[in-house]
């Protein structure tokens, strides 16, 4: 058998850093075998300047909208980025507009809907399918060994079936009216289905999850949390307080999206409960939950919380790119919560890179170690995703993949960090 020995300035296990002058011995697929010491580890060390990490777990994705990049200005606000992003999603030009489909409400037979059978071979279809494998090979190429992807679609699949990356295919649906619950329902079961037949992997690897508390219905979120064998879950959560001011009162910026999208909400009147209180009792205590944003996330919500499995899933970059705020990281950090990491689409973001996104919080609270971002983006991606099996740390029979991060100032991330993947 062949192995690869790697050695840097330093090596990050995943969950710590590794004692000076250890060296990670692989196989030459990227098996780990062990940890050792230099003077233990033989000739034919490859010796690099920087830190050895596990490859990034990225657990908040949507690559079927990389086709959008750079269509969506920047600072909208959230209500106008989801009315332009639902307006156009199918759209390949910045004037183009999509059309159609109302999400929030119901949907036609699933059996013609084209976002269930996949994209044809126009020529809008074939611009969407090359910057869906676009992002990919942007993930690949920034360290990327694994994904939680948000599918509305079955876009995806055909990249997806080259196995380049382990992906959680997270199916989303929404529909905001309870009579529309049924055959939202119904659509993304259809989605579902053709990732489940598309290409070989677990059936646990695929989940019906909700969109957001805005636009999920009692009755869809009942139908979702009963889904056979959704054990592993996801939600856009408190990405801005006017979410939290629709759940408590039915009022707020929230009341000019649903205009946009030919939706009459006249009969909501609000829960009396902040978002993530309003909608956490759906859920059953064996389903865990990766809550995406949480920039208007306070102390009662976390303190509302605490008995759920819960994760919650970063987004800098995209929340800058939307609103221009970031979450309360360091109230995450006091109340012990488990943080991950995400990218969102190019739809908000210029790239898909979870170094950019660990160079942004480290910039924005310096108190941040990389040693504490680094786990966030490997160890504790791959828990979130439940891979930690496979992925995530430098443990003997694991296949994390093995990336160098350069650049740095000592142990510090800087503008012009950057990362290359070694295996």
């Amino acid at each position: 058998m062949t192995y690869r020995k790697f050695k840097a300035d330093y090596l990050f296990l995943g969950d710590r850093m590794a004692s000076p002058d250890s060296v990670l011995i692989t196989t030459s697929e990227g098996m780990v075998q062990a940890v050792v010491p230099e003077s233990e580890a033989g000739s034919d060390v490859e010796v690099y300047s920087g830190v050895l990490s596990p490859g990034f777990v990225n657990c908040h994705c949507h690559l079927e909208l990389s086709h959008m990049k750079g269509v969506i200005p920047e600072g909208t606000g959230l209500v106008d980025f989801l009315s332009t992003v639902i307006r156009r999603r199918g759209a390949t030009t910045e004037t183009e507009e999509a059309g159609g489909e109302r999400p929030f409400e119901g949907t036609a037979d699933p059996r013609s809907d084209s976002s269930v059978r996949g994209l044809d071979r126009s020529s809008a279809g074939n611009k969407i399918l090359e910057a869906i494998a676009a992002g990919e090979q942007e993930m690949l190429d920034n360290g990327i060994v694994a994904v939680g992807d948000i599918c509305n679609t079955a876009d995806t699949v055909v990249q997806k079936a080259l196995g380049r990356l382990y992906y959680h295919n997270f199916i989303e649906t929404m529909g905001f009216i309870e009579q529309g619950a049924q055959a939202r329902f119904a659509h993304s079961l259809g989605v579902f289905n053709a990732f489940a037949e598309a290409y070989q992997l677990p059936i646990e690897s695929n989940s019906i999850v909700p969109h957001a508390p805005y636009s999920v219905s009692a009755a869809l979120f009942r139908l979702i949390a009963g889904f056979p064998g959704n054990h592993l879950l996801t939600i856009h959560n408190q990405e801005s307080e006017a979410e939290n001011e629709w759940l408590l009162s039915g009022k707020g910026d929230f009341l000019r999206l649903y205009p946009l999208l030919g939706l009459d909400v006249s009969f909501y009147q609000g829960t009396g409960k902040r978002s993530l209180e309003s909608f956490l009792p759906y859920f059953y205590r064996n389903q865990s939950l990766i809550l995406v944003h949480n920039v208007a996330t306070g102390a009662e919500d976390v303190r509302t919380a605490s008995a759920a499995d819960l994760y919650f899933c970063l987004c800098p970059n995209a929340n800058l790119y939307i609103s221009g705020q970031l979450p309360d990281v360091e109230l995450l950090l006091r109340q012990g919560c488990r943080i991950v990491i995400g990218t969102d689409s190019l739809a908000s973001n210029h790239q898909l890179s979870i170094l950019e996104e660990l160079k942004t919080l480290q910039r924005a609270f310096p108190a941040l170690s990389t040693p504490t971002l680094l786990e966030w983006a490997t160890a504790g991606g791959a828990e979130a995703l439940q891979v930690e099996g496979v992925l995530g740390t430098f443990s003997p029979g694991k296949e994390p993949g093995v990336v160098l991060i350069e650049g740095g100032e000592g142990d510090r991330l800087t503008a012009g960090t950057s990362v290359r993947r070694l295996l």
